[in-house]
């Protein structure tokens, strides 16, 4: 008979260890809450291998609709290893072995087997024997094939090449990263191995043509984008940040030789580019910027602070906004990694896009020299272009996050039983099911258009704005009923809704929060701002 060796939840640690300090610094109470909770992963599929009696080799566990919540069989057998576990169906808590090292990466999707290396584990009660046939089905093609929550067939609406995209993206996302990736959620750590491999892809840049950019459409990229964010928001959103932000701002306010200089690379993902905009005491008013950009011979000198720009703890390239102390006028620069005066920490204690990191940065009389300055910037306004493209693929980002779940939550309700039948059975979890996916393909319908317009340049910024409030509303909504259909279940991350639940948090307000977007909606509709108040207390 065949074993089922489950990974258990996470101890908290207040120290110690290679994940002693993430730990601590990390989420801890909700951890707590997990464990005093005891919620159970009953759907072995997502965290759990098979072993036969003679321990002779691993095999798949799951199969189903999301490919990324197969097992791969060879990463299996390389991988070995074992947690604290229980036999599910009987309840009876078992010892495997556990390897001293750590971290041994997780799979979101049960696609690596193991807690090995991951010290400190406590046992998972078993949930059950009803759901043990998640980890009896057989193995999963790892194919992109059509999704469950494509319902109205975006694909035909698609050119062939904007589909083989899509393809290509989602198939790297499921065997290259839905493996791995709970483990540095949870441990609020970037896989940095997968940045080559991001880059060789080929589609950063995204929009962009020439230097050696992909110039695709813009509904190619946002097939990207989505693709991506039905695995991981986390690492959707340091590709938009690459691409969306960073990259197209040079592309689009650099000079010639800046072009030159910096896609190339940025393109290749050899170099990492951070996009630093938001201050502490700016946010959504980021049209009056305190960070100064000073004029000296040869250069400028930059002083100030920038909170939550995303991958500055690694980044090579950094495109800073600061107000020129001349015009009073917002400019653009690229600052160097390393340059003197410019320090950087992390954010610690999120709850929402772990694995993005954002940080904290002051700049004192940085120099930018000359050539280093972003000639096009010269107003805030001349920014804007290059935020509503980001907006637009950030709604790209919550279509992708609210597939994701509603795709885990088709297959859960159709397997997991309950007073005798499967869940999918019931009237009220079929409403919120086809709620679900109603929103996915109005969602995913707007987003296509936004794209057309864009490629078209009839793009608005009110469009734009309007595109990503709407959307990441309905996605907010979206992935929040899902979490209600996986009940205790979806407040666990190893079932992929729960991550997903906590990382739309950020989606829904990064790049405009909805409040500011609509109120940018209806100063172009009316001719009239109400984004300032009338009178300031």
């Amino acid at each position: 008979m065949a074993r089922q060796i489950c990974d258990g939840l996470p101890q908290h640690r207040s120290g110690g260890g290679e994940l002693g300090g993430r730990a601590a610094r990390g989420f801890p109470g909700i951890l707590l809450l997990f464990r005093l909770l005891r919620v159970s992963p009953a759907l072995p599929h997502l965290r759990c291998r098979q072993q036969d009696k003679e321990g002779a080799g691993l095999r798949d566990g799951c199969g189903g609709e999301l490919e990324f919540l197969s097992v791969v069989a060879t990463q299996l057998q390389s991988r070995g290893g074992g947690g604290l576990g229980d036999d599910v169906g009987r309840g009876q808590q078992r010892s495997a072995s556990r390897q001293p090292k750590a971290p041994a990466v997780r799979g979101t999707g049960g696609t690596l087997g193991g807690g090995g290396g991951r010290g400190g584990r406590a046992p998972v009660p078993s949930s059950g024997g009803g759901n043990a046939r998640w980890a009896r089905r057989g193995a999963p093609k790892l194919l992109a094939e059509p999704l469950a929550s494509d319902y109205y067939q975006l694909d035909e609406l698609l050119t062939e090449h904007e589909n083989e995209w899509r393809a290509k993206v989602r198939q790297f996302m499921e065997k290259e990263v839905a493996p791995i990736i709970l483990q540095y959620w949870e441990t609020a750590e970037f896989p940095f191995h997968l940045i080559p491999k991001l880059g060789s892809l080929g589609f950063a840049g995204g929009i962009i043509k020439g230097y050696g950019c992909p110039g695709l459409s813009a509904a190619a990229y946002a097939m990207c984008i989505s693709e991506t964010a039905r695995v991981d928001a986390s690492i959707a959103s340091f590709c938009l940040v690459q691409s969306c932000l960073a990259m197209l701002s040079i592309a689009q306010l650099g000079s010639e030789a800046q072009k030159e200089k910096y896609l190339p690379s940025l393109n290749k993902m050899h170099k990492v580019c951070v996009y630093a905009m938001t201050e502490p005491d700016h946010g959504s008013d980021a049209s009056t910027l305190s960070t100064t950009a000073r004029k000296v011979p040869g250069g400028w000198i930059l002083n100030g602070q920038k909170r939550w720009p995303a991958n500055s703890s690694f980044a090579d390239v950094f495109v800073v906004l600061a107000k020129n102390t001349s015009t009073n006028q917002i400019n653009g620069f690229i600052v160097s990694a390393g340059s003197p005066g410019l320090t950087i920490g992390t954010i610690e204690n999120k709850v929402s896009l772990r694995i993005v990191q954002n940080c904290d940065i002051v700049l004192e009389d940085v120099f930018v020299p000359d050539d280093d300055r972003l000639s096009g910037a010269n107003s805030f306004q001349d920014l804007v272009n290059a935020l509503s493209v980001a907006r637009v693929m950030v709604a790209w980002v919550g279509i992708g996050v609210a597939m994701g779940v509603y795709d885990t939550c088709l297959r859960y309700l159709g397997e997991r039983k309950q007073f005798g039948a499967p869940l999918a059975a019931f009237q009220l979890n079929q409403e919120k099911l086809v709620r679900m996916l109603g929103n996915i393909q109005a969602m995913s319908l707007l987003g296509w258009r936004l794209c057309k317009l864009h490629d078209g340049g009839k793009i608005t910024v009110g469009q734009a704005s309007l595109g990503k409030a709407w959307i990441t509303k309905q996605a907010r909504e979206t992935v929040a009923l899902g979490r209600e259909l996986l009940g205790g279940n979806g407040i666990v991350t190893d079932f992929h809704v729960a991550k997903a639940f906590c990382d739309m948090e950020s989606v829904y307000s990064y790049e405009g929060s909805y409040d500011v977007n609509a109120l940018i909606v209806a100063r172009e509709i009316t001719g009239i701002s109400s984004i300032r108040p009338a009178s300031r207390l």
